[in-house]
């Protein structure tokens, strides 16, 4: 007797009655929450922006006025190969006006005894001169001796300023005087769209039950922590120190194209390295175990970091978990505190008011708020970059806007847009400092 088969074409074998249908199943514990990686998306554009921020700005290229006081350091340099000649100056102007300037003089010749006076770059204090005479170009200087002893001035010798003394019933002394320097920056456009289809903004979703609303707060996320990234690490090919400068040699389709300079490139270009320079703002930090790292290290490097000291006594240091996670390991078993019966004063977590976590490290110098930063990731993982709140700004030439809407009327979709025209302040570059732990 001939068989019928019965099975229909798409249908499934479901086996045992009671099974569970695959197309019916809910898998959402919670159907309409989704989790975020980041919360603290950009603490250095927060702290920048609550700062002081400048809008409305005339030009999105800006200048700023920038004075260093002279009397900060007041120094002369004796020619190399002429010792009545002063080569250069630095808080002063060589000419006449030198004429009555009271200077220690500072050599390189050897000690001749052990207790000698030194400073860190090996010079020897020999005593204090009077300049008494100078022609205009400064090409002969005469002196006294001041101290109980004579004193040669030598090729190479440096004449630091202690104060000025006067020949009673003289007129006065030739004036001086410095000029204001300029810094500039720019501001940059930023652009971040959002786009769906008609379709998928009527869908009924699960996850997020409207794509367009999810979409808007995740490219309102990615606005703000490009212009983190951009206000940390973007560039320029002038710097900040340059002068005025359109940059229409930067273009995309021959349209002129303007970036902001960030602070660690321009830290990066026109901070100090040298260790043995009072102006040392940038620093490297040797963290193996056997790299020579040690409490005195760090009490000089924190001092040169506290020398312009903050009003509050505290500076914020944004840093990497790879830098957070160095100062965090340095107890008492690690060489560092070791040999010096030194701990690392670093507080618990904390929540500032504007949003973000920190931790605070106690130096002798002044406190550190340290502040976990996600944009310093990857390669920059053990940065630290310190910074002066009163020299920095956040510039807007046009202030964020969300621009809904913008598609053309025969397309299918919705189209928005974050538009900004920002850049940030840099000033005072030596005030900031960059470490790098490696």
């Amino acid at each position: 007797m001939a068989t019928t088969d019965t099975t229909v074409v798409g249908a499934k074998n479901l086996g045992s009655s009671g099974v569970l249908y695959d197309e019916r199943r809910d898998f959402y514990i919670s159907p309409q929450v989704v989790k975020e990686l980041w919360t603290d998306v950009a603490p250095f554009l927060t702290v920048v922006a609550n700062q002081n921020t400048i809008s409305g700005m005339a030009d999105p290229t800006f200048k700023m006025f920038e004075h260093r006081n002279p009397w900060q350091k007041q120094e002369l340099t004796v020619d190399a190969t002429l010792a009545d000649k002063v080569a250069s100056a630095e808080g002063l102007v060589v000419g006449k006006n030198l004429i009555g300037l009271e200077c220690e003089v500072w050599s390189d010749s050897v000690a001749e005894a052990e207790g000698e006076a030194f400073v860190n770059d090996n010079l020897k204090n020999e005593g204090v001169i009077l300049i008494t005479g100078i022609n205009a170009d400064g090409t002969a200087m005469t002196y006294e001796t001041l101290s109980s002893d004579a004193i040669t001035v030598k090729v190479g010798d440096k004449l630091s300023v202690i104060g000025n003394a006067q020949a009673e019933g003289s007129g006065s002394p030739v004036a001086w005087s410095d000029d204001l320097s300029v810094v500039f920056n720019q501001c940059q456009i930023f652009k971040t769209p959002v786009e769906v289809t008609g379709t998928l903004l009527q869908a009924s979703l699960r996850g997020e039950s409207k794509e367009l609303a999810r979409l808007r707060d995740q490219k309102a996320s990615e606005h703000k922590i490009q212009k983190e990234r951009a206000f940390l690490f973007g560039a320029n090919p002038k710097g900040i120190e340059s002068g005025f400068a359109q940059l229409e040699d930067v273009s995309i389709d021959g349209m002129a194209v303007r970036t902001t300079m960030g602070i660690i490139p321009a830290l990066e270009k026109h901070g100090v390295s040298d260790a043995n320079s009072y102006s040392q703002n940038i620093f490297g930090i040797d963290s193996s175990s056997n790299g020579g790292y040690d409490y005195k290290s760090f009490v000089e490097q924190m001092e040169k970091v506290f020398q312009y000291v903050p009003t509050a006594g505290m500076k914020r240091a944004f840093v990497g978990a790879g830098a957070l996670g160095y100062w965090s390991t340095l107890g008492p078993d690690n060489s560092f505190s070791k040999n010096s019966g030194w701990e690392v004063g670093l507080s618990d977590m904390k929540r500032d008011a504007l949003g973000f976590n920190y931790r605070m490290l106690e130096t002798p110098h002044g406190m550190l708020q340290l502040i976990p930063t996600p944009a310093l990731r990857g390669r920059y993982n053990k940065y630290m970059l310190v910074v002066d709140d009163s020299n920095l700004f956040h510039a807007q030439y046009r202030a964020p806007q969300f621009q809904a809407s913008i598609q053309a009327n025969d397309a299918d979709i919705v189209k928005d847009q974050y538009m900004s025209d920002e850049g940030i302040g840099i000033s005072m570059i030596e005030s900031h400092s960059l470490f790098k732990i490696y």
